[in-house]
């Protein structure tokens, strides 16, 4: 197989300088699912994250597992811990409550996005007629509550309900002006898209940290459907190269977290020191990235909150 992009380094061992991680999960939909997970967050868990966070289905279709599984976590694997929350198809009564029991969870970290319409809803977003009409109005109604730190939404290629860049990133400065502390961005594999990406939020006065969203490629096909519902491009060298290994799963998994070894390391080169991993629920890549960039288990018992710097 031959993937026409160099790799510039080894895969580095890295120790005292070692990249800092977050991994996000989505809520189990049956016992299955549930047992898988648990594994997986065991798993990663030995890495000692900054964070983990776990999705909101569209619409709050998720909620109640959402907290749960949120719940769980904190008193099994004593992590810290990030709830997803979104404004789509819900009133601010009911948001506001959202926030509230995440509060009374213990859980001080909040992931705030505007949402996607449910299935079958279409695909133009329209704001609950007594909810809050986008991520910023979230934002505000988290900060009003007090105690959460807040990670928002950024887009490398764009949201792609933006207008132009211009517009995109008046929205992410919208969302800082209302409290968020954080922005976790789409996953992308092109670094260059989001080093101009970086300089372009840089020059718009946004200080906080933007941290890269990457999702290591357990199933191209699903990566592939993934990127264009959210715009998110597709390098050739990357479709070349995966197109090679449908049948052969073993060489497929090596492939692909090398590349996403390799993408991280090369981050770090730019001067890029904290990641979030898209994990599918599954610990495997995200383990060997881990593993083979040198993020070992630290002393801690309990990780702390990790201040917006």
């Amino acid at each position: 197989m031959s993937i026409d992009r160099p790799i510039h380094t080894a895969l580095a061992v890295r120790h005292d300088d070692a990249p800092r991680v977050s991994f996000e999960f989505f809520p189990p939909a049956s016992e299955t699912m549930d047992a898988s997970l648990r594994q997986t967050v065991a798993r990663l868990a030995s890495r000692q994250p900054e964070f983990v966070s776990v999705t909101y289905g569209a619409g709050g279709s998720t909620r109640e597992r959402t907290l749960s599984t949120l719940r769980r976590i904190l008193a099994e694997n004593r992590l810290d811990v990030a709830g997803h929350l979104t404004c789509i198809g819900a009133s601010r009564e009911e948001v506001d409550q959202v926030i509230a029991e995440y509060a009374a969870a213990g859980i001080r970290r909040i992931v705030a996005l505007r949402g996607d319409p449910p299935e079958g809803a279409g695909t133009h977003y329209r704001p609950h007629p007594q909810g809050y009409a986008n991520a910023a109005e979230l934002c505000a109604a988290v900060s009003a509550h007090g105690g959460f730190e807040i990670a928002v939404a950024a887009y490398p290629e764009k949201h792609p309900e933006s207008a132009d860049f211009d517009a995109d990133i008046d929205m992410l400065k919208r969302k800082v002006d209302h409290g968020a502390t954080m922005a976790i961005t789409q996953f992308f594999f092109d670094n260059d898209v989001f080093e101009t990406y970086l300089e372009r939020v840089r020059r718009a006065g946004i200080d906080i940290p933007i941290v890269p969203g990457l999702l290591p490629i357990h199933d191209f096909a699903r990566v592939s459907a993934f990127a264009r519902r959210c715009g998110a491009s597709i390098p050739g060298w990357l479709e070349r190269g995966f197109g090679e290994l449908d049948d052969d799963p073993q060489t497929r998994s090596m492939v692909a977290a090398a590349l996403a070894a390799e993408q991280v390391d090369d981050l770090v080169e730019r001067g890029i020191g904290q990641f979030h991993f898209y994990t599918m629920n599954r610990a495997d890549l995200t383990f060997a990235v881990c593993h083979l960039l040198g993020l070992r288990p630290r002393m801690s018992a309990m990780p702390q909150l990790a201040e917006a710097s």
